[in-house]
């Protein structure tokens, strides 16, 4: 376990934030690391993920994955008997120890929100990043513990635009904030030259996908676009969750390559010729803003997609992915894509994701809850943040795209 000690030098103006999350932060690197690594630059950051169920006895793991960031993984000795509170008091005592006064309370997920009842926090943000409830094995409770988080939070953000128009009516203070990207980053795939061995001897042309490979994941249609082309090479970089391995094509010309690190992609997607997003449609998929769709596009990709609403608009309308639902249409188009003007497609990317970067998400959320915590505070919260301590998730893990 890490050693922790209170706030440091140069600490005492920064801004804590005690963030909840459902998604661990060693899993695939996306929205909660993005925005929490940038609070960290300024303050410090207390991740607080779900209990793993294998201790003698109920404790905290404490580690620093990130400058700044603190780790909290509760681990408890037995499901029996109530572990939200168990919970609540083994991370009370870490924040007690670290000195943390009137943090930013951050929720990634409703099911979490009984861990928050001794914060005092400055501010409370909904972070709705997926509609968690359309998942597989989500909980029945978990709308209802939405409904209350509703109550709680001073600023709901939605992960895209399809969310924020099924959530607005749910809140006052609802803001749209879509899958953003470091450009940077990705960008450094047009110029590098060097493969990875995972993906060397992999015979192109290769078409790639990089994320969670789970429920969202049209099995049948990649199977389908895998035969239709068989001297296609696809590459398929992500963890499976959720989904029996088992249940994934198996053909010589699919490549599955596993989780890798965020720091590595650009090296893989430099040694693409094309990127797809072959997502079913269903619940799971209703509402998402997959964070690939930039990063495919800053790394300088032809990007072939399903209808996923939040990708039609604005990526499909704007010529900027293309939109298939069969397999005769997604080899089609990632034909036309591979044959796209790179220079010229790059241009109009450029253009479109200036105004779409993780620095200026940061900072327009960073706005709205500084305004949040200017302003007069009532005396008291008449929003419950009570319950039975048993509305934990446990180790379910809802997984974003």
């Amino acid at each position: 376990m890490t050693e922790v000690s209170p706030k440091g030098k140069g600490l005492s103006s920064a801004r804590d934030v005690v963030c909840f999350s459902h998604l661990r932060w060693d899993f695939v690197y996306q929205r909660p690391q993005h925005l929490m690594s940038r609070f960290a630059e300024n303050g410090r950051v207390f991740f607080v993920e779900e209990p793993i169920f294998d201790a003698a006895e109920d404790s905290v793991d404490v580690s620093i994955p990130s400058t700044n960031v603190y780790r909290l993984v509760p681990r408890l000795g037995s499901e029996e008997g109530a572990v939200n509170e168990r919970v609540r008091k083994q991370i009370g005592r870490i924040l007690d120890r670290m000195a943390v006064e009137e943090p930013v309370a951050w929720f990634y997920t409703p099911m979490m929100l009984d861990l928050a009842t001794d914060l005092e926090p400055s501010a409370s943000v909904y972070d709705c990043m997926d509609e968690l409830s359309g998942f597989r094995g989500a909980p029945p409770e978990l709308l209802e513990n939405e409904r209350r988080l509703f109550e709680l939070a001073d600023l709901v953000f939605t992960g895209g635009r399809s969310l924020y128009e099924a959530k607005k009516n749910s809140h006052r203070a609802v803001y749209a904030f879509p899958s953003s990207v470091d450009v940077s980053h990705f960008a450094k795939a047009r110029e590098i030259t060097e493969e990875p061995d995972e993906q060397r001897d992999i015979p192109h042309p290769r078409i790639g996908f990089a994320g969670v490979i789970d429920e969202r994941m049209d099995v049948e249609l990649l199977a389908d676009i895998a035969g239709l082309k068989p001297d296609w090479h696809f590459v398929m970089i992500g963890p499976v969750v959720k989904i029996s391995e088992s249940d994934l094509p198996r053909r010589y010309n699919i490549h599955y390559l596993g989780i890798q690190p965020y720091e590595k992609l650009p090296e893989f997607l430099a040694g693409w010729d094309a990127a797809m997003m072959p997502f079913a449609l269903n619940d799971a998929t209703k509402f998402i803003s997959p964070t690939k769709t930039p990063e495919y596009l800053s790394a300088g990709l032809g990007v072939v997609s399903t209808a996923i609403t939040d990708v039609v608009t604005p990526y499909g309308d704007m010529g900027l992915v293309h939109i298939a639902s069969t397999a005769r249409e997604f080899v089609a188009a990632l034909d036309a894509a591979m044959k796209e003007n790179a220079g010229t497609r790059n241009s109009r990317v450029a253009e479109f994701l200036k105004e779409n970067s993780w620095d200026q998400t940061f900072a327009s959320m960073s706005e709205l809850i500084d305004g949040v915590i200017a302003r007069p505070q009532p005396v008291t919260n008449d929003a419950d943040l009570g319950g039975s301590g048993q509305g934990l998730l446990r180790d379910k893990l809802f997984c974003a795209a």
